[in-house]
């Protein structure tokens, strides 16, 4: 039987920089709706993670370029998936906190009983991710393989800037700063009032 075509396309190059720069532009909106919201939920805390989460999307390109990694729409949505999980870990942070503070714990022991918990539900996702990740990079090819690395990477610096970065804020405000309130957003008790 023989082989006949039946469509031809030609794709240029301006088709994929229009798409990259969409997704550049698509990405950027949907975290700076995120860091937006977790400014004004989170209040003061909020800023702490939206400070974490810029410094990891930092911390990843500044590998990726160490690298030579070219940046690919899967390695945009790469990106874009690894803040979304750096947005997680610092919602779980935030939340076992708030839960130690109604609970009527001191700042101090807030934040410390809060990363404590909080700790082994990031490292399960982190990890999980992590692991697919490393059998898509395996087995992947080509787009496939270059989203595996950018989440690898990102996986990471997430992990880094979501527990050590944010821990180091906080430690410094409560221990350094000895605060006698401490204030995570909406939701917060009223007698734990200023951060």
């Amino acid at each position: 039987a023989p082989i006949t075509p039946s469509n031809e396309q030609r794709i240029g190059a301006s088709l994929g920089s229009d798409s990259i720069r969409q997704g550049i532009y698509g990405a950027l909106a949907g975290a700076a709706l995120v860091l937006v919201f977790m400014a004004l939920y989170y209040h003061v805390a909020g800023v702490v993670a939206d400070l974490a989460v810029v410094f990891n999307l930092f911390l990843q390109i500044a590998i990726l370029a160490t690298f030579g990694a070219a940046m690919t729409l899967p390695g945009i949505a790469g990106l874009a998936l690894t803040i979304g999980m750096a947005v997680d870990a610092n919602v779980l942070i935030n939340e076992r906190i708030r839960e130690e503070l109604r609970a009527g714990k001191s700042p101090r022991s807030a934040v410390d009983i809060g990363y404590e918990k909080a700790f082994s539900a990031i490292i399960d996702g982190h990890m999980t991710t992590f692991i697919a990740g490393l059998i898509l990079a395996q087995y992947g090819s080509g787009p496939i393989k270059g989203f595996a690395v950018t989440l690898l990477v990102g996986m990471v610096a997430s992990l880094f800037t979501s527990v050590v970065c944010t821990r180091l804020c906080f430690d410094w405000w409560v221990r350094g700063r000895k605060v006698k309130t401490l204030n995570l957003g909406l939701g917060t008790p009223a007698h734990h009032g200023n951060l």
